[in-house]
C-alpha cells in the first residue's frame, strides 16, 4: 500500500496524520521546526520529516517515494511554502490536496480588519497600553521596528528555540514572550488579557482551528478592541472532511463511527456520571429528545432524533455520502438510567443488526446514568434491593398489574407519567381496600425545585401540581404470595361453561414446565383456568387463551380481570384455522380440540417442532385420537398418567366421597422429523 505525504504547519495537520493513523495508513509528515515534530504523536505507521526544504528539494524528496498523494496542511498564511510545493509537483503523476481551514465569520463591533502587517503596526501606535501580539515570530518587524510600540508588546509565540531567538533578534525578551502551546480557551485568553493589561488584541484570520473565535470571545468579555490581519491568499483547497473524504476514496474505506449510548439521568448535569458528561464534551454528533441536547453543542451537529427508524438512516446517509471522515463519535442521550425502563435496549439492539450486517460501521458502547429510582431510595434513607419496581410509562392499561404487585410488597417504587397517574393511583389503592398505604412522591428530583410529598391516598387523588413525579409506595399490610399456583375451582367465575378442575389443572400445569419467557397456547380454554394459572406464575409468560364460544370469551375476560393477570391475550377463533397468525408458542395446553386433534397437531408442529404439549382427555373419541398422533408424530418424553379424584361432601353430619370423571393427562416434546404435512 503506498504511504500518503503531508506538509504540516497546523493543528489540522496533525489531526489528519491521527486520522490516517486510525485508518491504518502510513504516511510520511513534513515539518520546518524541531517544535512541529515534538507536538506530533509517535506511532508505527508515521515517519517524520524534520527541516525546512526549497522548491528543489521537495521535487527531490517527493520523487524519492512513490507516495499516493500529497496533501499540503500547511499554515493558512503560508503562500511561499504553498507555492513550493505546488510547482514541486508540476507534472509529477501524484494526486495533490490543498486542506484549507474553515474561517468563521464573527461579528464584534470593536474588531477592525487591516490587508497588511505594516497598516496594523501603524495603526497601533494610535492605540495606548499593552498589545497582545498572537501572530507569530516571523512577522514581528513591522512592530518591533517601531521604538514606542515595541516596548509595549507582548508576543504570543510557540515555545520553540526558533521562535524564542526571532524574538530575542527583534528585541522583545523576558517578560514580553509568552511562549505556550495553544489550544487557549476563552477563558485562557482572559487571563493572559487581565494579567498583563492588555489594552489590544492582534490576531491572523485564522479560524476555528487557529483560536481565532476564542480570541475574539476573550476580547470582547474585556472590552477591548481586536485587531485582525486578513487573510488575502486565494482561498482554495478542500476541507478537513473532503480531504478524509479523498482518503476514504483512494484507500477503499469506510469511516467507522464509536456509537455511545449514554443514560443522563434525571436530566441536570450535576447529576450526570463524569464518563457521559466526557462523551458528550467529545461528541461529534449528538442524538436525542430536543429537551436532551438543548444545552450542549457538538463539534459537528445535533439532531433531535432517539428512535432507531430516524437515527440508523441517518447514520447510513453519513456514510454513504462520505461526510463522515471528520466524525469519531456519535453519542445518543437517553434520560435516566439506560438500562431501567430505557429506550437504549432496542435501539442498542437495533444497531446491533446493522453492523453485525455490514451496514453500518461502528462500534457501540453503553454508558449507565442514575435513576430516579435510586435517586429516591436516597432522599428518602431506603434501600431499594428488595423492592418491586414498576412503570407507567406508555402503557394504557397499568392499574391492575400495579395493584397485584402492591398487594404483595412493603415498598413498590413507580416512574409514572405525571400528577395524573398519582391521581389515579391513590384512587386505585382505596377502591381495592389499600387505603392504610403511604405515598412519598419525588417532584422534580434533581432539579431546584425538588420536594418530597409523604402522601395519604386521599391526598394523592387531590394533588394538583403538574411535574415528573416518581414515587415510593409502602404498604404496611402486604401479605405473602403463594409460591405455587392452585386457586380453588368456587374462586372462578364458570356459569355452565367446562372447567378443568383443580387437581388436575395442578398435575397438567406441573407436566407443561413453563419456563421464564414461555409462549403459551391454551386452545379450548373455556372459563380460562388454565390461562389464570399459568399467567399468575411469572409475567413473562405470554398466554394465548384460544375460545371460539362467545359465552365462554366473556368468562375468560372476567376471570383475568378478577385475577389482575394482564399477560393473557384472549383469541376468538377456532383452532387450527386461527393460529398461524399468533407468535411462535413454546408451550401448548389442550383442554378441548372439538374433534381436530389431528390438525391442530400438524399446525403446531409446522410452528415448532420442539414444542412441549399437555393434552387432557375425557372422552373415549379423544383418546382414541390421542393414540393415532402419538402413532404418527415423533415425540420424547412421553408420559401418560390416567387420573382420577374425589371429593368429600358433607351430607348432615358424614363426609362422603364423590368421585370426579377420570382424565387422561399426556405430556410430550416434539422431535424433529416430520415433513409438515403430518408424514414422518
Amino acid at each position: 500500500m503506498k504511504e500518503v505525504l503531508i506538509f504540516a504547519g497546523t493543528t489540522e495537520g496533525r489531526r489528519l496524520s491521527e486520522y490516517l493513523v486510525e485508518a491504518g495508513i502510513a504516511h510520511t509528515v513534513c515539518v520546518a521546526t524541531e517544535y512541529g515534530e515534538i507536538v506530533l504523536k509517535e506511532h508505527p505507521l508515521v515517519t517524520i520529516h524534520q527541516g525546512r526544504m526549497q522548491e528543489q528539494e521537495i521535487r527531490a524528496f517527493i520523487l524519492e517515494k512513490d507516495y499516493a498523494a500529497v496533501i499540503d496542511a500547511t499554515h493558512p498564511y503560508a503562500e511561499v511554502i504553498t507555492q513550493n510545493i505546488k510547482s514541486a509537483m508540476n507534472g509529477l503523476p501524484v494526486s495533490y490536496y490543498r486542506l484549507q481551514r474553515e474561517m468563521t465569520e464573527v461579528s464584534y463591533e470593536k474588531l477592525v480588519c487591516f490587508d497588511s502587517h505594516e497598516a496594523c503596526a501603524l495603526a497601533l501606535e494610535k492605540v495606548k497600553g499593552n498589545i497582545l501580539l498572537t501572530t507569530g515570530s516571523k512577522e514581528l518587524i513591522p512592530y518591533t521596528s517601531r521604538e514606542g510600540l515595541r516596548e509595549r508588546l507582548y508576543v504570543r509565540v510557540l515555545p520553540s528555540v526558533e521562535s524564542i531567538t526571532l524574538c530575542e533578534e527583534k528585541g522583545i525578551c523576558g517578560k514580553q514572550i509568552l511562549a505556550l502551546q495553544g489550544p487557549f480557551s476563552t477563558e485562557l485568553n482572559e487571563a493572559i488579557i487581565h494579567q498583563y493589561r492588555i489594552a489590544c488584541l492582534v490576531t491572523k484570520e485564522s479560524g476555528m482551528q487557529g483560536g481565532y473565535t476564542w480570541k475574539l470571545e476573550a476580547a470582547r468579555n474585556a472590552g477591548i478592541p481586536v485587531f485582525v490581519i486578513r487573510n488575502t491568499a486565494t482561498k482554495e483547497g478542500l476541507s478537513f472532511e473532503e480531504v478524509c473524504q479523498k482518503m476514504d476514496e483512494l484507500y477503499e474505506r469506510k469511516p467507522v463511527f464509536e456509537i455511545i449510548l449514554a443514560g443522563t439521568g434525571m436530566g441536570v448535569d450535576k447529576n450526570l456520571t463524569k464518563e457521559a458528561y466526557e462523551a458528550i464534551m467529545q461528541a461529534d454528533i449528538l442524538l436525542g429528545a430536543e429537551r436532551m441536547i438543548r444545552d450542549y453543542e457538538p463539534r459537528i451537529e445535533k439532531k433531535p432524533y432517539y428512535q432507531a427508524a430516524k437515527i440508523i438512516p441517518y447514520l447510513k446517509e453519513l456514510q454513504e455520502k462520505r461526510i463522515a471522515a471528520n466524525i469519531k463519535r456519535v453519542v445518543i442521550l437517553f434520560s435516566g438510567d439506560s438500562g431501567f425502563y430505557s429506550g437504549c435496549e432496542s435501539l442498542y439492539q437495533s444497531l446491533e443488526q446493522e453492523i453485525s450486517k455490514g451496514t453500518l460501521s461502528a462500534t457501540l458502547r453503553i454508558l449507565p446514568g442514575i435513576s430516579s429510582i435510586s435517586y429516591l431510595a436516597a432522599c428518602t434513607g431506603v434501600s431499594y434491593q428488595d423492592a418491586a419496581i414498576r412503570s407507567t410509562h406508555g402503557k394504557a392499561c397499568w392499574q391492575q398489574e400495579l395493584l397485584e404487585t402492591i398487594k404483595y410488597h412493603t415498598m413498590t417504587f413507580l416512574l409514572t407519567s405525571g400528577v395524573k397517574d398519582i391521581r389515579e393511583l391513590g384512587q386505585l389503592l382505596i377502591e381495592n381496600g389499600l387505603k392504610e398505604c403511604t405515598i412519598i412522591a419525588g417532584y422534580q428530583l434533581s432539579y431546584p425545585e425538588q420536594e418530597l410529598y409523604r402522601l395519604t391516598t386521599e391526598e394523592c387523588c387531590r394533588l394538583q401540581k403538574e411535574g415528573l413525579y416518581t414515587c415510593l409506595i409502602q404498604n404496611p399490610y402486604a401479605k405473602p404470595r403463594l409460591l405455587t399456583h392452585g386457586i380453588a375451582d368456587e374462586e372462578f367465575l364458570r356459569d355452565k361453561v367446562p372447567m378443568t378442575k383443580e387437581e388436575v389443572r395442578g398435575v397438567s400445569i406441573c407436566k407443561l414446565r413453563l419456563e421464564e419467557g414461555a409462549v403459551l397456547y391454551d386452545i379450548g380454554s373455556g372459563t380460562g383456568s388454565i390461562a389464570v394459572e399459568t399467567a399468575r406464575l411469572s409475567e413473562t409468560v405470554q398466554v394465548y387463551a384460544i375460545e371460539r364460544k362467545e359465552e365462554a370469551i366473556s368468562l375468560i375476560e372476567r376471570n383475568c380481570k378478577k385475577f389482575g393477570v394482564q399477560n393473557v391475550s384472549i383469541i376468538n377463533t377456532l383452532a387450527p384455522e386461527g393460529l398461524s397468525k399468533l407468535p411462535k408458542p413454546t408451550h401448548a395446553f389442550l383442554g378441548g380440540s372439538g374433534g381436530k386433534l389431528k390438525e391442530i397437531m400438524i399446525e403446531l408442529y409446522q410452528r415448532n417442532p420442539e414444542l412441549r404439549v399437555v393434552i387432557n382427555a375425557i372422552s373415549m373419541e379423544t383418546i382414541c385420537e390421542m393414540k393415532e398422533v402419538l402413532a404418527q408424530f415423533p415425540v420424547k418424553d412421553l408420559d401418560i398418567v390416567q387420573l382420577q379424584t374425589s371429593k368429600a361432601k358433607k351430607i348432615g353430619e358424614y363426609h362422603l366421597m364423590q368421585a370426579q370423571n377420570p382424565v387422561w393427562i399426556c405430556s410430550f416434546s416434539f422431535t424433529d422429523g416430520i415433513d409438515g404435512k403430518g408424514e414422518i
